[in-house]
């Protein structure tokens, strides 16, 4: 079992729902990713997301989109995200995911040769939100190899016999869109509890639901009323980084703040 699967385990044990915050690598400055993961460790984050910077992000809103951009004017690489998170890792438990599009992967030796930087860098698992099923099979072979899960998108729009598929090829936990359309907070989150009890039905992996999620309510919503096992909250907290570092306030101190109010919404 990897790190990823051990966290999982551990709070179905002890009957706890999990928040996993995401973070745009190398944002707002370079550097700035080893601090944010300690201050989001230290907050109560059970895994974080760590985008991998890129020019025409897949499904992200306005403000992780935004944030991306300024990470790669300011320097940010996938390379360099690498090696923030590797500088820190070995002071982290929780469990690190790379969010990552394939062009980036293609780029970086392909599956088998990111797969392995990845993981070598700290890393225990992947999303590769644009890697279709039918093309995936690499990338999971690839995964496999190193030691990594790969959490694959089930969509609201995503035919039952299809999901099935989806989780099937699966590792480490499967992730579940709230809504259709790009990220952000948009108001109340929708009912997930059948689409959960449905996955529930063809495999045992734990379900992190995303898109949408802003607020300690809305995480009790996807966890508690819904019944999934994570929380992904990416926009809100993107933006509270951005805001505090336009206005020259404690960075790692204003993220922490928000994933601990957020935290609120697992009981």
């Amino acid at each position: 079992m990897g790190r990823i699967d051990d966290i999982f385990s551990a709070a179905r044990a002890e009957g706890r729902k999990l928040l996993m915050p995401f973070i745009v690598g190398g944002f707002p400055t370079p550097g700035s990713t080893g601090p944010l993961l300690r201050a989001l460790a230290g907050a109560g984050a059970g895994i974080v997301e760590v985008g991998i910077p890129f020019s025409d992000p897949i499904a992200d809103g306005p403000v992780i989109a935004q944030a991306m951009h300024q990470a790669l004017e300011r320097g940010a690489t996938p390379a360099s995200v690498f090696n923030e998170v590797a500088a820190v890792r070995a002071e982290l438990s929780i469990g690190l995911v790379a969010m990552v599009s394939a062009s980036i992967v293609g780029r970086m030796g392909g599956p088998d040769g990111f797969a392995e930087r990845a993981a070598s860098s700290g890393f225990d698992g992947l999303i590769v939100p644009d890697a279709p099923l039918e093309e995936s099979e690499r990338l999971r072979a690839a995964c496999q190899a190193s030691g990594l899960c790969l959490g694959l998108l089930v969509a609201p729009t995503t035919p039952p016999a299809r999901a099935d598929r989806i989780a099937a090829a699966s590792s480490g936990f499967v992730y579940l869109l709230a809504r259709t359309g790009i990220t952000g907070d948009r108001g109340s989150v929708p009912d997930v509890a059948p689409r959960v009890a449905r996955l529930r039905e063809s495999t045992p992996l734990p379900i992190a639901c995303g898109f949408g999620i802003a607020r300690p309510e809305q995480v009790r919503q996807v966890v508690r009323e819904g019944g999934a096992d994570a929380a992904i909250v990416g926009s809100a907290l993107v933006r509270r980084i951005a805001d505090a570092a336009e206005q020259g306030r404690d960075v790692p101190g204003e993220a922490a703040s928000l994933v601990h109010e957020l935290g609120s919404g697992l009981a």
